[in-house]
């Protein structure tokens, strides 16, 4: 079988390999495990070093199909776009009718024009992962509300399941509820006891892009709040981003220096690490799709403490597993302390959490997969 990809995730090439951000790059992989022949339709920027959080593709016989990258965003790039459109069609045409299996990674730009193209190749056997927010009530950019009327049309989309985050209801016959895992099942071991009282050290930690739309900010004022009130706390950030100069100068005004650190881009084992031994995971991200952390966390009994967007409530048993919070730093302090007063809600949510995330392991993961590229 030769799979195609189409998606807008930015390419780096080193020592013959290609390389891409971790999370999906590793979720690729499997992918692949199941096909004789892989092309990528994406954007490559030859300028850039792999950063520590990338990986490389890993199969004998894949192809980077380069384009140009664009943007709608502006006037300017809207005129950009136009310009450079005839190509991006064309090499969109061109792949998919080579391939026998077209897969879409939505949402996106690149997403967008595959799902475009694809509407002219109903025999075609096709998949789209939807990984943003599946829910329709959301508020959503426009070019993300087309993606989903085109994939969820079955006139407009023949032959294809649309893999989304969560059960939503009076969806169309191809939607399909879909989930993402980290962990395998030879990883599962008992969980580490976490002490949790008002004189131990709180631990809290933080996993994401250093943005603006997952508002890490937010994590480090919790911590100063608990230390204000007089909480030992320690909290851990791992990720990289724009808001780093922010919480840096943040942490230096308030005197967080023996608090609250800074790690950067890590590997996977270094997150799997501080999530053994930390009490809450802190998220206040404004839009999700299936948030891997959240669910990494709670498979080691780190309890997420995060805001009702997308799946997420699902995940948390809508308040059984995790708490849902309003992205307001008073309130997850206030959340937090509640707990050092009932030690037992804390301990009952962490075990729930655990249980519900290790149901969802890298081999069931893959056996999903491998059922969505069988024709059907």
């Amino acid at each position: 079988m030769h799979l195609l990809v189409i998606g807008h995730v930015v390419h780096k090439c080193q020592d013959g390999k290609f390389f891409a951000y971790g999370p999906y790059v590793r979720e690729m992989n499997l992918w692949f495990r199941h096909v004789d022949e892989v092309t990528v339709l994406s954007p490559l920027d030859s300028s850039l070093k792999p950063d520590p959080i990338d990986l490389p593709y890993e199969h004998k016989n894949l192809r980077l199909e380069t384009v140009p990258e664009f943007s709608v965003l502006s006037f300017r790039e809207i005129l950009g776009t136009l310009l450079k459109f005839p190509v991006l069609w064309a090499k969109t045409w061109r792949a998919v009718e080579k391939a026998d299996h077209i897969h879409l990674r939505c949402p996106g730009n690149m997403g967008l024009l595959g799902a475009m193209v694809q509407i002219f190749f109903p025999n075609k056997i096709k998949s789209a992962k939807y990984a943003g927010n599946w829910d329709r009530k959301s508020a959503q950019p426009l070019t993300y509300r087309l993606q989903q009327k085109i994939l969820s049309n079955t006139f407009l989309t023949k032959k294809m399941q649309v893999l989304v985050y969560g059960e939503w209801p009076n969806e169309s016959h191809n939607v399909r509820p879909f989930f993402t895992a980290s962990y395998s099942e030879l990883e599962k071991e008992d969980l580490i006891p976490r002490i949790l009282g008002p004189n131990e050290e709180i631990k809290l930690v933080f996993v994401g892009g250093l943005n603006s739309g997952k508002q890490p900010m937010i994590s480090a004022e919790v911590a100063f709040q608990l230390k204000k009130a007089g909480r030992t706390v320690r909290l851990d950030l791992f990720g990289e981003g724009p808001e780093r100069k922010f919480l840096e100068s943040f942490v230096e005004e308030t005197n967080l220096q023996d608090s609250v650190f800074l790690h950067g881009n890590v590997s996977p084992d270094v997150v799997k690490k501080a999530f053994q031994k930390a009490h809450f995971l802190i998220f206040i991200s404004q839009s999700e799709g299936w948030p891997k952390v959240v669910a990494e966390a709670m498979f080691w009994g780190c309890l997420p403490i995060t805001t009702a967007v997308s799946c997420v409530p699902q995940m948390l048993g809508f308040g059984e597993r995790g708490d849902l919070v309003l992205p307001d730093p008073t309130l997850v302090k206030n959340r937090i302390e509640d707990y050092l007063q009932n030690h037992s809600a804390f301990y009952q949510k962490c075990q729930k959490g655990a249980e519900w995330s290790r149901q969802f392991t890298l081999e069931k993961f893959q056996e999903e997969i491998k059922s969505v590229l069988v024709e059907r």
